[in-house]
């Protein structure tokens, strides 16, 4: 098979004829995990350059580790599973960021998120953050370890959705509540990289008959008098808003 060498590359990246050595060259020599590497690199420089006490400037790494799951949660919950097809200026980024992702897992390319929206927001969440605690130091610090997280959990998500079973047991783990999240009930199970904020605010299930299925995991709840409504992301898609979900996605 041919592996994407970046964005000029037509041909679809498909998860589901990828093993672990496919997914790993996909992986890094994708376009955005390179930018998100080479700035990582760059935000350390800065931060090293520039800091005045390394004693300060380290833990604003750490503080953004720790932070992250609840970030993570808190954007796929709220953001990407949020109604904003309803909003015709932001159709088409909902469509890109989550709706076709759950429309078709396996696609490498809408897997992964996209530069024009992930990096304002590892900047407006971790610029202020890190300059509160170290100026400039510690502001380019936290950028960078944004980075190395969003970059671990592009990783994460790509493994989740790969069809190997992994022999790490945590891997296991958030595979499975991964894809029950996509195959049986999106209302839960939004973790990535892990599922305590799921478990700390009551949306974590595992085995999945533990929830009921939901009919509306594979569009996201964008079907019926949703989808009349609010057409602009059905006709991005090439349908007809009237006409009714494709198979298997169920109905709102």
């Amino acid at each position: 098979m041919r592996w994407c060498r970046g964005p000029w590359d037509v041909e679809p990246l498909r998860l589901e004829r990828m093993g672990w050595r496919e997914l790993v060259v996909a992986f890094f020599t994708w376009y955005s995990i390179q930018v998100y590497l080479l700035l990582a690199v760059l935000g350390l420089a800065l931060a090293f350059l520039w800091t005045e006490n390394p004693a300060r400037t380290l833990p604003v790494a750490l503080l953004v580790v720790v932070l992250y799951p609840f970030v993570e949660y808190a954007i796929h919950r709220f953001v990407l599973h949020g109604p904003l097809y309803r909003l015709p200026a932001l159709a088409r980024v909902w469509k890109r960021i989550h709706y076709d992702h759950h429309r078709d897992p396996n696609d490498l390319k809408v897997l992964f998120g996209a530069l024009y929206t992930v990096l304002p927001t590892i900047a407006v969440i971790t610029l202020p953050l890190g300059w509160a605690v170290d100026g400039p130091a510690g502001a380019a610090m936290a950028f960078a370890t944004g980075c190395l997280v969003f970059t671990f959990y592009e990783f994460c998500h790509c493994v989740q959705h790969l069809p190997v079973k992994p022999k790490n047991r945590w891997l296991r783990a958030i595979k499975r509540r991964h894809l029950a999240h996509h195959f049986h009930n999106e209302q839960g199970n939004f973790g990535i990289t892990g599922n305590l904020v799921d478990r700390l605010v009551g949306t974590f299930y595992d085995p999945p008959g533990t929830w009921p299925r939901s009919p509306t995991a594979r569009n996201l709840g964008y079907a019926g008098e949703e989808r009349r409504r609010y057409p602009w992301v059905a006709r991005l898609s090439g349908e007809r808003p009237e006409d009714p979900p494709a198979a298997g996605e169920g109905r709102a």
